[in-house]
């Protein structure tokens, strides 16, 4: 049965703050970016873009799993840490601010985990910086050995090991290599590196309830960071017989995710998720090492055990240690296992002195208390005060004001009221948090709404997409915001004070186009877009034919909404639920393809209501 998480919190809106605000409290080396808790970065209280001549190193991306990233912040480790929401990759703009405030004449390396929305959103933050002037190279981790290849257009997750690549580049970068040695350094490392991990049971966001997926006496393998489902579901097992399965899952030659071979030398991370007691953990890395060395013939030159990269708390009532199993009720959890190949440049990376707190090799030296804060950079509020001042709401509204306002509302108010429904599907199939982040999404559109210049559909399009872009973190935050991008640039180009229906067609052929460009999923990848593509479709083939619009548009939403029930048929090719497998996948619909056909349908049908009411 599903129960509510027990968690030391105040309101679960404000944990990533509340967090933040401990962190810099507790180090005084670190600290907040100006723009906080709008812009969530964490950075060095010693390092400014005006002054620093060292590449700097910056990495980041949901909450949820500290120490990473904020807890590896220091001279040696990272320059910046950008935080999101609870799993949730952190927005563009929180990015760019970081990029901004620590990035010298060296430039900068974004070390980036393998999640769709930490690729895009980082990757159009640094696409923003180059334009800008900024040097910024992107190293992308994928060291998940969990699951066999091909994994559709997603690869392997990143895991546990991107942490070995923080320090490796780190103190690369410390040692004042240049910014193309440095990312060489930290690609090569990247791709030295097998990550799995075990679950006993799945994490609790806060403010939700404990998922039961994970009955009595059973255990996951290859559960990923976001609590989303594993490679497969078996009998909990000694750790002994634990420890070998994964270790063998690494090193398959069948595989050859990691270029090892008996001869090789190796380093060995041993990671807790959240709750896994230290006992439990060096239990593991006991087993491990002579595993490595007796079964694998490996020299084993360095051993990290503790919490580096965790899934919020995973608790619940098994324990595995000393190769049996107790039942009680004391709270366990999941540990995962990286290795990484090592050399002497690998080994002098890691032993290098570092100040980041996190780092099990204890900083050197007291830290510096440090003041300083970005001049240029002021508070987020202020921006959007500025931008609201100059784009406010028209003071009459015309027809199209009127329809689209009324369009705008009841799509937005259709997936708050879906949050609930929505986040039940996809703990079932992700990380839990789809509805949560479409209703900070759809709340702030409201709030906005009386802000938006509605008599110009196609910057209100745009503005939408601000107000997306601005609260929305994840993969869902940036696929919306390219989706509202590319459609104000095809309403743009009309210059027409009335939008056509056929303009609208148009506009959400771009978006759809755009979408799969840059997230490259398309039709039956059951993704949004399986909503929205026979929506576009359906549209276009009633409007050609002389359809009246509004009931084109009617009928539309009605492919849209069979287009994602259809999702449960699909087997995933992107985003996380392309890890799960099908049968796991029959039982729900794709969450992000049901609150696309939501909002399309309720905006179809205000559209509708609104024009008989004015007829």
């Amino acid at each position: 049965m599903a129960f509510q998480g027990k968690k030391l919190i105040n309101n679960p809106d404000n944990v990533v703050t509340e967090f933040i605000e401990g962190l810099v409290e507790t180090y005084p080396g670190l600290q907040y970016l100006d723009g906080f808790p709008k812009v969530k970065v964490v950075l060095r209280a010693d390092v400014s873009s005006a002054t620093y001549d060292k590449v700097a190193i910056i990495s980041g991306g949901g909450s949820g799993h500290e120490p990473a990233h904020a807890g590896f912040v220091g001279e040696g480790m990272l320059t910046a840490a950008i935080c999101g929401d609870v799993f949730a990759s952190p927005p563009v703009d929180s990015i760019l601010a970081g990029i901004r405030a620590v990035t010298g004449p060296m430039g900068c390396l974004l070390i980036v985990k393998n999640y769709t929305g930490d690729r895009l959103n980082f990757g159009l933050a640094a696409e923003q910086a180059k334009s800008e002037g900024y040097k910024v190279e992107t190293v992308i981790v994928g060291d998940d050995c969990a699951l066999p290849p091909p994994r559709g257009i997603t690869g392997r997750r990143g895991l546990a090991g991107t942490i070995l690549v923080h320090k490796v580049a780190g103190a690369a970068a410390a040692a004042g290599l240049s910014l193309l040695d440095v990312a060489t350094e930290a690609k090569h490392a990247a791709e030295m590196i097998g990550t799995m991990g075990v679950a006993l049971s799945v994490c609790t966001l806060p403010g939700q309830v404990t998922s039961d997926r994970l009955g009595p006496g059973k255990m996951e393998l290859g559960l990923g960071i976001h609590g989303e489902p594993g490679a497969a579901v078996a009998d909990l097992q000694p750790v002994d017989v634990i420890v070998s399965h994964v270790l063998k899952q690494i090193l398959s030659p069948e595989t050859n995710y990691v270029p090892i071979t008996r001869g090789n030398r190796v380093v060995l991370m041993v990671n807790g998720l959240g709750a896994t007691p230290v006992m439990e953990l060096m239990i593991a890395s006991g087993k491990a090492v002579p595993k490595l060395q007796l079964e694998h013939g490996l020299a084993v030159d360095r051993v990290y055990s503790g919490s580096f990269m965790t899934s919020l708390d995973m608790a619940v009532v098994e324990r595995v240690a000393f190769n049996h199993v107790v039942v009680g009720s004391i709270p366990t959890d999941r540990f995962s296992i990286t290795i990484m190949k090592s050399d002497q440049t690998v080994l002098q990376r890691l032993d290098a002195a570092t100040k980041a707190p996190s780092w099990p090799i204890g900083a050197d030296g007291p830290y510096q208390v440090v003041t300083y804060l970005p001049k240029y950079l002021f508070h987020y509020h202020h921006l959007l005060l500025l931008q609201r001042t100059t784009l406010g709401g028209p003071v009459q509204l015309n027809q199209q004001g009127i329809i689209l306002e009324a369009a705008i509302e009841a799509a937005a108010k259709a997936v708050i009221n879906l949050k609930d429904t929505l986040n039940e599907w996809d703990s079932k199939v992700g990380d839990g948090d789809c509805g949560s982040t479409m209703f900070r999404g759809a709340t702030t559109i409201i709030e906005d709404l009386k802000c938006y210049p509605l008599n110009d559909a196609a910057e209100t399009v745009n503005e939408i997409g601000s107000s997306i872009r601005r609260v929305m973190g994840g993969t869902s935050g940036i696929i919306y915001t390219i989706f509202c991008k590319a459609a104000y640039t095809t309403l743009k180009s009309s210059n027409l004070d009335n939008i056509t229906p056929q303009k609208w067609a148009e506009a959400l052929e771009a978006s759809i186009a755009a979408i799969s460009k840059y997230g490259g999923a398309t039709a039956g990848y059951r993704t949004l877009l399986d909503a929205l593509i026979p929506a576009s479709e359906v549209l276009r083939k009633k409007l050609d034919t002389g359809e009246n619009p509004i009931t084109a548009f009617i009928h539309s939403s009605e492919a849209a909404l069979a287009g994602a029930e259809a999702t449960k048929n699909m087997q995933a090719q992107a985003g996380r639920s392309s890890y799960v497998f099908g049968e796991i996948l029959a039982a729900v619909p794709d969450p992000g393809a049901m609150a696309a056909a939501a909002w399309y349908r309720a905006a179809a049908v205000a559209v509708m209501e609104r024009c008989q009411a004015a007829s």
